[in-house]
């Protein structure tokens, strides 16, 4: 039985300002509170979510421990954990769900109101378990993946089967589900549809494998990588646009595909402004839906209003629409059908963190893991 009143020092990847280089240092992780768990993470991954809170964005508070992607095993439990025991294997999540606000049972979001987005780097009590030399560290998020050890709230957690590749669990954590569940719980991708997906990265790639279940009869990936192409493939794409093949605009390229109507659906997963209008203008007159997964740097860009007065429908998506609990629990069911592994590329221990970094610059890569050091 674990020791629930004992502090766990371990190692962890500290951003202590915006812009300034992530080091690897031990950290003090304090026992779970009555409705916490403590969790030994077995994995971590990558997602350029945990780039852009490097960089300050979007609501950055330091010193960070960084990550949001990954699994482990519990720990330790506090005194009113129902749901979870000591053993069990969990992936965090950003989002809870009660089942009983008026959000979960409208059945028309996945953002809850009783667990709603914590965008204070600190826990639903507004304090934080983890501590550096006496000074109180925050989360990305509700959860900091990158460390030996991490404390999250019950009511942000999902048991999974202890089954599942540890690897596929991290990356079902975040990137993947987000895209998968934009086709499947935003878009709502419908059989004999045609789609484009902007970026194929694990979202994209994610966007892909749900329109392919979906029923999609045409899926268009774009993408500047060539190397991506053989990605998309694999994920169910079946025409790939390399924008720096042409001179036209990607939405003109989409356009040519689709029979000079543009797609029924369209996702935008890579925050680059421009491409918004492009993704929209992308899909047809008058019934084109757009899902804007990707977050850029910029807070406010500028966008062709145009393309969306002519009927079209832009929406925004916080983890694809996915339920925490319920949407998710199913993917990671799913987890065998979808070619997961052809999204790991790369790994690196947590203490050569910093070289991740650079990996994601490679054409070839997709998602770095991290391994830890238990």
């Amino acid at each position: 039985m674990a020791n629930t009143s004992q502090v766990i020092t371990c190692k962890a990847a500290i951003c202590w300002g915006a812009g300034k280089p992530v080091t690897v240092e031990e950290i003090q992780v304090d026992p779970p509170k009555a409705t916490e768990v403590r969790v030994k993470i077995i994995c971590a991954s990558i997602c350029h979510t945990d780039i852009s809170y490097i960089q300050g964005l979007p609501y950055a508070k330091f010193p960070l421990v960084l990550g949001h992607e990954g699994v482990g095993i519990v720990e330790s439990v506090g005194e009113q954990v129902k749901n979870l025991k000591e053993g069990d294997v969990v992936i965090p999540t950003y989002i809870g769900e009660c089942e009983e606000c008026e959000n979960c049972v409208s059945g028309k979001t996945n953002l809850c109101l009783t667990y709603p987005v914590r965008l204070t780097g600190l826990l639903s009590d507004n304090t934080s378990r983890m501590s550096i030399r006496g000074q109180r560290l925050h989360h990305v998020l509700s959860c900091s993946t990158w460390s030996e050890y991490m404390v999250c709230d019950a009511n942000y957690t999902l048991k999974l089967d202890p089954t599942i590749d540890p690897v596929h669990a991290s990356f079902i954590s975040c990137g993947f589900s987000t895209g998968f569940g934009a086709a499947w719980k935003e878009a709502k991708v419908e059989s004999g549809t045609s789609v484009a997906v902007f970026g194929l990265g694990a979202v994209g790639l994610g966007a892909i494998s749900g329109a392919k279940m979906l029923g999609a009869t045409q899926i268009i990936g774009i993408d500047k990588n060539e190397m991506k192409r053989e990605k998309g493939v694999a994920f169910g794409m079946t025409y790939f646009i390399n924008p720096d093949d042409s001179p036209k605009s990607v939405s003109e390229l989409v356009k040519e595909l689709s029979g000079g109507t543009g797609v029924d659906y369209s996702f935008e997963c890579t925050g680059v402004a421009p491409l918004l209008t492009e993704s929209l203008e992308a899909t047809k007159l008058g019934t084109g839906k757009t899902i804007a997964i990707g977050a850029g740097t910029e807070p406010i860009i500028p966008f062709g209003i145009v393309s969306l007065l002519y009927g079209r429908t832009l929406k925004g998506s916080v983890f694809g629409g996915l339920k925490a609990i319920s949407d998710l629990s199913i993917v990671a069911n799913k987890c065998e059908e979808f070619p997961l592994q052809e999204l790991f590329t790369h790994e690196v221990p947590l203490i050569d963190i910093n070289k991740a970094f650079e990996l994601l610059k490679e054409p070839n890569c997709v998602k770095v893991v991290i391994k830890m050091p238990h």
